[in-house]
């Protein structure tokens, strides 16, 4: 690989951009856009190839879509206490749709994703607390819905009472500072327009931002907003991971600065 100064990298996302409709070159894979255009770059899994490119994440989103994005994956604190495995799945989660089908018939599933603002159907909802500096996951009763009354029947017998969380899961605000400005200190983000020709899939990178210097307290208001989320997604068998996800178009409100070129 050779290395290349980010004015380089500028231009060649320059030069793609004006290249017009590109063929996708994962055909059949969700990720194919961000594959691409790696692929037109010349590079490997968002190695990029600067010389300071640990300090630079190259993001790429389909422009017509809703899909949430992957900011980063991070388990509530104390991350010894294991809450998801070891408390949320036992205590307040459901059968598994699978579950006597894919998985053994004892399968719980712990699968949701949750916003700061508004409450899930099953009572949960993230909150800010910035005395204590945290981001806290709530739970409660009062607001599970009708239809979930015999899954909070079950939670009331094995959690003994239907209270707040106690422990509540948290997270830091100077630990996912840390977290997410390692990952996402400075950003590449392109949007790229999609079209079928000829029945294949093509792409067009119209839009391209750098994001410079990742901000806590936009982050932070990202999550009041409901514009950033955390999704869990846990069953017996298995934790997938706690992710924190972006919804479409909000990724430059976490950014200090946004440049268009």
């Amino acid at each position: 690989m050779n290395l290349i100064t980010k004015e380089e990298l500028i231009q060649r996302l320059r030069e793609i951009r004006s290249q017009g409709w590109i063929k996708n070159a994962r055909h059949g894979n969700v990720g194919g856009v961000g594959n691409t255009l790696e692929d037109m770059l010349g590079i490997e899994e968002n190695n990029l190839p600067i010389p300071n490119a640990a300090e630079w994440e190259l993001k790429c989103q389909r422009a017509q879509t809703n899909s949430l994005t992957t900011l980063f994956h991070m388990e509530p604190s104390p991350r010894a206490a294991k809450f998801v495995p070891k408390m949320l799945l036992p205590l307040y989660g459901w059968q598994h749709d699978e579950a006597g089908v894919k998985y053994p018939s004892t399968e719980m599933s712990f699968r949701q994703t949750i916003s700061g603002r508004g409450i899930s159907d099953r009572g949960f909802t993230v909150q800010i607390d910035n005395i204590e500096r945290k981001v806290l996951i709530s739970f409660n009763s009062n607001n599970v819905d009708g239809r979930h009354r015999a899954w909070l029947d079950s939670v009331r017998q094995r959690a003994e009472n239907l209270n707040e969380l106690n422990p509540q899961p948290y997270w830091g605000f100077d630990d996912l500072c840390h977290k997410a400005g390692t990952k996402l200190l400075n950003c590449f983000y392109i949007r790229a327009d999609v079209k079928r020709i000829n029945g294949m899939e093509h792409f067009k990178y119209s839009d391209i931002l750098m994001l410079k210097k990742f901000s806590i307290d936009g982050f932070l208001k990202a999550i009041e907003k409901g514009h950033v989320l955390v999704d869990f997604d846990a069953r017996t068998g298995h934790n997938h991971g706690t992710k924190f996800r972006l919804r479409q178009n909000y990724l430059p409100e976490l950014y200090e600065k946004s440049v268009t070129l």
